[in-house]
């Protein structure tokens, strides 16, 4: 598993997506030689290939006129999935087939400006174009991708994506939700308990639904239990036998309920955001200050999707996860970055932003925030650049005069990397928070105000003594989190007062 871990800190969400969809193709095109599929490698090569150039002539198009920005690996995303349900034809009758392509291509790339709301896309692109092209033209999406051949295949690069994404509550609850569903109607109809799964797990875009459809970030809710629950939804009217009136449900049209439900219960924000200023925190960590565009909700501790265009973006692309590292108290927001050589891409164009530079915002989420009971004891655990939640939540408990018993322990490797200590000094003032600054460098002459040592077993236990009866959070790179994660668990934590800082694509 760690080399899994490995590479995949090593891509991002939407290069590994991209990746996969890529693979599948070419894995189908292979099978396709063997008549394991309903058609030639020719015909898919062309399908695939009107697909992504319309695609992206719309979107590039779509993006000009709304004076909006495109990203190029969403485009080439969805135009991959609409290949992968979308069966080729011959080419008797590709004169017929053409247009569905020409429409269900442009359809899907419109669907990102016109169907939007705060200018953030509601509904998943692919599937609200099939179920518009279903009505209008009477032209279907197959979903040839869920066959028997293609199964090993399906599984294999969509555990890694779920992996990836730590989305593995949406998926499972979707994928129990959606075969009970289709037991029970199937058993309802007379159907054996054999042919039922043959055709659930064999016969049906089942795992492939799971992986990819749900999990789209931008169409999905930001919370665990409100991710489970699109998930369980979605499952639900995945089952083909579940109908309102003479219209029966079908893949794309569960997911667009689901995306309906999601929206209602999380309404979806991008945020134009404006450099006012860039701060020198630490010799290697900035504080990147900006003013939004329109007035901005969050719990301290979450984070967003920053998206900075750029000239010859990198593997990693031009998209990042970070911590909102400011309070919602202020009225600006602030991004805490720590750079590192070599830099990718995206930091170093963040580096190179003057004021007045623009950046996007989106994804609310996160359910990295602290409870909602007070009078909970805590302790934050924070290791370098991985302190950002916290002086959110610190900076919001100062600016509310809010109580609570808090013990900080915050690693840094010297004490010149220690940032954000005014905050956390002036959270000692207001509300006797306890810091305990740790820094690793032996051979450093450390000011009076920081312990060296790394922080281990018997740190916690001397820093805080009471530490079986607190709550544990803790932030910083996945190798520190699943290390304290296992020593707490040594103290005799229980797993359920250990929460982690996690979103898509950290590294």
């Amino acid at each position: 598993m760690q080399v899994i871990d490995s590479f995949l800190n090593k891509i991002t969400m939407y290069r590994l997506v991209l990746y996969y969809l890529a693979v599948l193709l070419g894995i189908a095109f292979i099978l396709s030689f063997f008549g394991l599929l309903p058609f030639t490698p020719v015909e898919l090569l062309v399908s695939v290939v009107t697909i992504v150039l319309i695609s992206w002539g719309a979107n590039t198009l779509f993006g000009f006129v709304f004076n909006a920005p495109t990203n190029v690996e969403s485009t080439f995303i969805t135009a991959l999935i609409l290949a992968l349900i979308i069966t080729p034809q011959t080419f008797a009758h590709y004169s017929l087939f053409l247009p569905f392509l020409v429409w269900v291509s442009i359809i899907a790339m419109a669907s990102k400006f016109i169907f939007a709301i705060g200018n953030k896309h509601v509904f998943n692109p692919a599937a609200v174009a099939v179920v518009i092209t279903a009505f209008a033209i009477n032209q279907f999406a197959s979903w040839w991708i869920g066959s028997a051949s293609m199964l090993p295949f399906v599984l294999i690069g969509g555990f890694l994506i779920v992996r990836k994404i730590r989305r593995f509550d949406m998926a499972f609850s979707f994928f129990i939700v959606a075969l009970l569903t289709i037991t029970i109607s199937g058993l309802m109809s007379n159907q054996s308990i054999g042919s039922i799964m043959d055709q659930a797990l064999l016969g049906s875009p089942l795992f492939f639904f799971a992986f990819i459809m749900i999990t789209e970030p931008l169409t999905t809710p930001p919370t665990r239990w409100l991710r489970a629950s699109y998930g369980a939804l979605v499952g639900f009217l995945f089952a083909p036998a579940i109908h309102l009136g003479s219209i029966y449900s079908t893949p794309e049209l569960a997911l667009l309920v689901g995306n309906l439900y999601s929206y209602a219960i999380s309404p979806k924000q991008k945020l134009i955001l404006l450099l006012d200023r860039k701060e020198k925190v630490t010799p290697t960590i900035y504080d990147f200050v900006f003013k939004a565009d329109k007035p901005f909700n969050f719990e301290p501790g979450q984070y967003l999707e920053w998206t900075l265009g750029h000239f010859r973006p990198d593997s990693r692309g031009n998209r990042r996860y970070f911590t909102i590292a400011s309070s919602p108290t202020e009225n600006e927001i602030h991004l805490g970055v720590k750079f590192y050589e070599p830099a990718s891409s995206f930091k170093k164009a963040l580096a190179f932003m003057s004021n007045g530079n623009e950046l996007v915002a989106s994804q609310l989420a996160g359910d990295f925030v602290m409870p909602r009971d007070p009078s909970k004891k805590l302790v934050f655990i924070a290791g370098g650049i991985g302190v950002t939640p916290f002086r959110s939540m610190v900076k919001y408990l100062s600016d509310k005069g809010e109580k609570r018993d808090i013990v900080l322990l915050y690693s840094n490797r010297t004490a010149d990397e220690i940032a954000f200590k005014e905050i956390f000094d002036e959270a000692g003032q207001k509300f006797g928070m306890k810091t305990v600054y740790a820094v690793t460098n032996a051979d450093e002459n450390l000011p009076a105000w920081c312990c060296g040592g790394m922080i281990n077993a018997k740190m916690i236990m001397e820093s805080v003594p009471d530490y079986k009866e607190r709550m544990f959070y803790i932030s910083g790179p996945k190798v520190m989190i699943d290390a304290f994660t296992i020593t707490l668990q040594g103290l005799g934590v229980a797993r359920n007062k250990i929460k982690t800082d996690f979103f898509p694509g950290f590294v």
